[in-house]
């Protein structure tokens, strides 16, 4: 299937949830709440792992990116899997970022189900080998937990961080768009 009709495809089916009022439970993201891993694809050739992390971070902490490259001329080859810290931000990616443009170029945002990790070797560094061993995303709060907790409630600083931070994302995505 053509990658753009995956993009068409994915925010109908999200639109025709928010219409019919579907619960998180059956939401069809509720496939993938054992990872956090999430795929990007149609990524402009000349994006950085930085760049793509500046983007993606506005709905949670990343703590893994695999950009593939070329093995030979080390270029990417236009995708990459992210994984987030909290499973939650992979539901705020799909949904947000899913058929944007970046440098002209619509991007697809999809959950992973099973991310198969590079295979251990000599050039892996020791994060990244850590993370292999123990997963990364697999933990999700109990809504519960965070209920009533004073430290989870935003406060103004928290709030003028996510204005510059949607400042400079606004900033960022009409460079690329330039």
């Amino acid at each position: 299937m053509n990658p753009l009709t995956k993009v068409k495809l994915i925010n109908e089916l999200n639109e025709r949830e928010v219409q019919l009022g579907v619960a998180d439970k059956v939401s069809w993201h509720a496939e993938y709440k054992d990872s956090a891993w999430i795929f990007l694809g149609g990524l402009p050739y000349e994006l950085t792992e930085g760049d793509i992390i500046c983007v993606f971070s506005q709905y949670g902490e990343i703590v893994n990116i695999n950009l593939v490259r070329d093995k030979k001329t080390g270029k990417s080859k236009g995708f990459c899997f992210l994984c987030y810290e909290d499973q939650r931000s992979t539901i705020l990616a799909v949904d947000n970022f899913n058929g944007i443009k970046i440098k002209g170029r619509t991007i697809r945002v999809d959950h992973v189900s099973n991310y198969r990790a590079l295979k251990d070797s000599e050039d892996m560094d020791n994060v990244t080998k850590e993370l292999q061993d123990k997963g990364c995303g697999a933990y999700t709060p109990s809504p519960n937990l965070s209920e009533g907790s004073e430290d989870e409630k935003p406060t103004k600083k928290h709030k003028n961080e996510l204005c510059r931070l949607s400042l400079v994302l606004a900033q960022f995505c009409d460079a690329m768009a330039t």
